[in-house]
Formats: C-alpha cells, sequence, structure tokens
C-alpha cells in the first residue's frame, strides 16, 4: 500500500523550475568564482615577480636603489668574459676612469631600465592628496546644499541626473577636458595643479552622490533637535549633522582614491613628465609647485610596457613599479579606513 505523500516530500520532489533555479545559481556562482580567480592571478603574478625586484635575500633585503633613486638609462657591458649592468651616471664615471677597458666593447643600451622610481613615488602621492583634498571640499559642499538647502524640483532632479550621468564619462574624455581647459585655456600648462584639478572634476561625481545619500542618512530629530534649542541651519548642519555623515564621505573618498591613484589617462595630458630630472620640491619659487609637471606610477608602467621595446630588464621594472604602485595605493586607501573607522566608533546613533 503506498504510503500518502507529506507536505515536505511534495515540496522536495525536483520540478523543472527548481532545476532551472539551480542552473541558474550556479552558474552565478562560476562566474563569481571565475571573476576572482582572475584577479587573484593577476595580484599573485604581481606580487611573486615584483616582489622579486623589491626584495632580495640579502641585507638589506630591501632593493633600496629601486626606491630611492631616479630612473636611468641601462647599460650593459661584457668585461673579462661576464656581462656586468651599470646605471647610466655608474657608466659614465666608469667610462671617465677606465677608458681603456671600453675600447672596442659594444655596450647595449636599455631606456628606464636601471636605477628606481622615487620620483615615481612622490609624484603619484601628491596627485592623489592634492585632487582628493579639492575633491572632497568641492563634493561636500555640492552635496551639502544638494541635501540640506535645495528645494526639491525640476531643475535640482536635472542637476543631480547630471551628476550621475558625469560618473560615467570616460577618463580620457576628462583628460582632454583638463588638457583644454586648465593646460591651454587657463594656461597652467602641464602642471601638478592641471592634474589635481583633473583629477578632482573626474570624482567630483562619486563623492558629491555618496556625501549626500551619508547626509540624508542622518535622522531628522538631530536636526529638529538642534533647531528647537535655538540654534541656526548652518550650526545644526555643523555639528549635528555633518560629523554623523563624515564615515559615509570617506568611504566615498576610499573608492575615489583607488580611481584617482589609478588613471593614467588624465594625467598624461596634463600632469605627468615621462623622465624629470628634478623632484617637485626642488624649484627657485615656491609657486614653482604648482605649476611644474611630475612622474607617476601609472603612467611610467604605461611608458615602460608600451613605449620601448621590450626585454628581460624592462620587465623587471614593470613588474616591481606594479608592486610598488599596488601598496602605495593600498597604504593611502588603509589610511582613509582607519580614519573611518574612528569616526563610526565616535559617532554612533
Amino acid at each position: 500500500m503506498n504510503k500518502p505523500a507529506t507536505a515536505a516530500l511534495i515540496f522536495a520532489r525536483p520540478t523543472p523550475a527548481k532545476r532551472a533555479e539551480k542552473g541558474v545559481f550556479w552558474l552565478l556562482r562560476l562566474s563569481t568564482y571565475f571573476v576572482l580567480a582572475c584577479a587573484v592571478f593577476i595580484f599573485l603574478d604581481i606580487g611573486i615577480k615584483g616582489g622579486a625586484v623589491v626584495f632580495q635575500t640579502k641585507a638589506p633585503f630591501i632593493n633600496v636603489p629601486f626606491l630611492t633613486q631616479s630612473p636611468e638609462t641601462l647599460n650593459v657591458v661584457e668585461l673579462d668574459g661576464q656581462k656586468v649592468r651599470m646605471g647610466d651616471h655608474a657608466f659614465r664615471e666608469f667610462k671617465e676612469k677606465n677608458p681603456e677597458k671600453l675600447a672596442g666593447v659594444a655596450v647595449e643600451t636599455y631606456v628606464y631600465s636601471a636605477g628606481g622610481i622615487f620620483p615615481n613615488i612622490v609624484g603619484t602621492v601628491l596627485l592623489v592628496g592634492g585632487s582628493i583634498l579639492i575633491a572632497l571640499v568641492l563634493g561636500v559642499l555640492s552635496a551639502i546644499y544638494l541635501s540640506e538647502y535645495a528645494t526639491d524640483g525640476a531643475f535640482v532632479r536635472f542637476l543631480r541626473l547630471s551628476i550621475v550621468n558625469l560618473a560615467g564619462v570616460p577618463s580620457i574624455v576628462y583628460g582632454l577636458f583638463g588638457f583644454g581647459m586648465f593646460v591651454i585655456a587657463l594656461d597652467f600648462g602641464v602642471s601638478l595643479l592641471a592634474g589635481w584639478l583633473t583629477l578632482a572634476f573626474m570624482v567630483l561625481p562619486i563623492i558629491i552622490t555618496a556625501s549626500e545619500e551619508a547626509l540624508k542618512a542622518v535622522p531628522k530629530g538631530y536636526r529638529e533637535g538642534s533647531l528647537a534649542l535655538g540654534a541656526t541651519k548652518l550650526q545644526t548642519i555643523l555639528t549635528n549633522v555633518l560629523p554623523y555623515a563624515l564615515p559615509g564621505i570617506l568611504t566615498s573618498s576610499v573608492l575615489s582614491i583607488a580611481r584617482v591613484a589609478g588613471e593614467t589617462a588624465p594625467i598624461m595630458f596634463t600632469a605627468a613628465f615621462v623622465v624629470r630630472d628634478e623632484l617637485p620640491w626642488q624649484v627657485k619659487n615656491a609657486t614653482d609647485f604648482l605649476f611644474q609637471g611630475v612622474m607617476a606610477l601609472p603612467y611610467h608602467i604605461y611608458v615602460v610596457a608600451s613605449k620601448i621595446p621590450q626585454n628581460e630588464y624592462t620587465r623587471d621594472v614593470q613588474y616591481g613599479t606594479a608592486f610598488v604602485f599596488l601598496f602605495t595605493v593600498a597604504g593611502i586607501a588603509m589610511t582613509s579606513i582607519v580614519l573611518r573607522a574612528r569616526l563610526r566608533k565616535k559617532y554612533k546613533w
């Protein structure tokens, strides 16, 4: 005699809809794992090969010249049956002191394959720091206006829609905009200031949108309590709204830092030099600091990887620069994350 089917058995019975749902679930799961696997492969490749350039097995265990010197041309010569590598400065000194050893010896030269990337690290930090500072000031002010002062209407809705659409504009367009606006029209030249403003304009839509949402998330009771005690609207925003929105605002800044630091197209038109002999602070007048071009890690990777012939020596520079670049971006982003965590502990509701 057959037993009556229970509700559990009926629910567990396979149907075409359940099979289709299970198939979609595995498709989504495998797609996610595939993306993660690709990212892990890329980061491991950079970490292993780049780490071998930056870290050494012998004291001082870190490749100090790579982190503290400027890029140089690599000279490879065969002396006493062995291939010797020398940077351009060292090669010139050796040539002056030992001209007889280089007589008739073929010298192979490889551009940007010796020295280090110190000016690139400094330029990247300056570009990221300055542009984020400008973008945060302008972005938070705009968000405060839209969230606290603007009256909802057709124009304000159009304004918000325009800001959201600007977030999707390709970075190369921002680069061309910065080149036309700041480099040519305002005559800033290829400079740190032009790079700051171009990068700041690029991330402004992200910061404005995220900051406005963070301000709206603060409970209305905080505003109403402050206003009921006689505070003005500006005092209420500064003391009872903005501090509690700061963690959310810093979240957008972390996302913006990652985008600013990784962009090459905007700075190649407005701020980046392939090679610059002097560091940013080595200027005659203080104002010259703002109107000078700088070297930057993403632009250096682009030049070394695509603009010069590839060989075993440039390969090391590419991986080493990418490795340091990832750590630099992670270090700057980590600073924002720590600051955000501290603010969240301080301002809770």
